[in-house]
């Protein structure tokens, strides 16, 4: 079985984005390349990646970025 998420918890980039103050989905997509330490998407469907926003959020904070 794979891993439990809360439905709540579940983000794409743009949600990312807005969370985290950046203007451009994109940057989301630029962090997945730059830094191999950024989280790793839970699902992948046909429009997009989808992030458990627990994972994300413990990254940026570790990374300086939340609340940017």
């Amino acid at each position: 079985m794979g891993r439990k998420v809360d439905v709540d918890d579940l983000v794409g980039a743009a949600e990312i984005a807005s969370r985290l103050g950046v203007k451009r989905p994109q940057v989301v997509h630029e962090w997945r390349k730059r830094h191999p330490e950024f989280p790793e998407p839970v699902a992948t469907l046909s429009n997009g990646l989808i992030w458990d926003w627990r994972d994300v959020e413990r990254w940026a904070r570790a990374t300086g970025r939340a609340g940017t």
